[in-house]
């Protein structure tokens, strides 16, 4: 797709994310698989994941899809704490998935030294073939991006949930009906051409959306399930653009505590599922009662009409990828805010201040 004009690489790259991800599916199918297949016949008794920051963020929707598809134990620890919070001593065969999108971040590359010592057996999800992580490693998955030139990482992290995703549907083989399995990943692979309408129908909408709310500085992202980590990400994408506080939740969690700083100078962005629409529209109301505007992202389709009535903005994906899957599509609206908000205050969203792409 063509990006719209701008002298910015994020908007451009984020543009590529349906060219990248298509990539990923036809140069990285076969790979995949084989990488799958090794895995399943090792008898791993489960795997660790860990990543910092977006890679982080990817993980745990990593960490979501493998425990609804496969019957692997699975648990995510951040980069920086990985060393802390694992055993010294490893009794059983454990698998650590180490994700790095330059494969150089000092974090990862002393968590994965830290399993390797353990006796781990390591997986390295990076854009970089030649980096330290994939030197390191006995399985490397290698999502296509390409360079990425934006500090804010965007087309990065979609393939990388591409590259995992894939890799779920593989290991789930044995564990899903054959007939179901083959259904999952043919949606997973439709992906590139939900990413194209989502872009083609919403950049200019939430330009519009961005410009409106261009002087609010409090935000709040709900997200539940999958889109937990969607939430998170968004959250991290307007505080690296825009120099705002922006803090994404799981949406019950927030009304334990931090719904207490909801008022008029606050934003709430909600990703709703489908199937939970009743109870999202319930909160909405709840949180607009207290005065702040609320922007939900949800899906196409039966009872979305609903969202335009219990909320200020109702920003709509395509439907049809499977809710499992569903953090490579909800992510792309919060990728276009955080890029025309930035805009909108006068921001280089390329070159946030005081970040650099590979923290060592």
């Amino acid at each position: 797709m063509q990006p719209p004009e701008s002298p910015h690489y994020m908007i451009k790259e984020i543009f590529e994310e349906p060219s990248v991800v298509r990539r990923t599916i036809e140069e990285e199918r076969e790979r995949t698989r084989k990488i799958a297949q090794e895995i399943r016949s090792s008898g791993f008794d489960m795997i660790y994941i860990t990543g910092s920051g977006t890679s982080y963020h990817a993980g745990l929707a990593s960490q979501y899809a493998l425990s609804n598809l496969t019957n692997l134990m699975t648990s995510i620890i951040p980069a920086s704490e990985f060393q802390s919070w694992i055993p010294t001593k490893i009794p059983r065969k454990v698998l650590l998935m180490a994700m790095s999108q330059s494969g150089e971040s000092s974090d990862v590359l002393e968590a994965a030294g830290a399993a390797l010592g353990r006796g781990m057996t390591l997986l390295a999800v990076t854009n970089t073939p030649g980096s330290r992580l994939a030197e390191m490693s006995h399985y490397h998955l290698l999502p296509k991006s390409g360079k990425e030139l934006a500090i804010p990482a965007t087309k990065t992290y979609v393939t990388t949930l591409m590259s995992i995703f894939m890799l779920s549907v593989e290991l789930a083989r044995g564990t899903v009906d054959p007939e179901e399995l083959g259904r999952i990943r043919d949606m997973l692979y439709r992906a590139p051409r939900f990413l194209e309408e989502t872009l083609r129908s919403l950049n200019g909408r939430i330009r519009d959306i961005a410009q409106r709310y261009r002087d609010t500085n409090l935000l709040f992202l709900l997200g539940g399930g999958p889109n937990y980590a969607t939430a998170l990400e968004g959250a991290l994408k307007l505080k690296e653009t825009c120099t705002i506080f922006a803090e994404g939740f799981a949406t019950r969690e927030f009304l334990h505590g931090p719904m207490r700083l909801v008022d008029e100078r606050t934003l709430v962005i909600m990703l709703v599922p489908p199937d939970e629409i009743d109870v999202y529209l319930s909160l909405s109301n709840s949180l607009r009662g207290f005065g702040a505007p609320v922007i939900m992202i949800s899906e196409e389709g039966e009872g979305s009409d609903a969202l335009s009535d219990s909320s200020d903005e109702a920003v709509l994906v395509p439907p049809g990828l499977p809710k499992v899957f569903s953090p490579i599509l909800y992510i792309i609206p919060l990728q276009l805010f955080a890029y025309h908000s930035a805009v909108s205050r006068g921001l280089n969203p390329d070159r946030p201040e005081k970040l650099t792409k590979v923290v060592k």
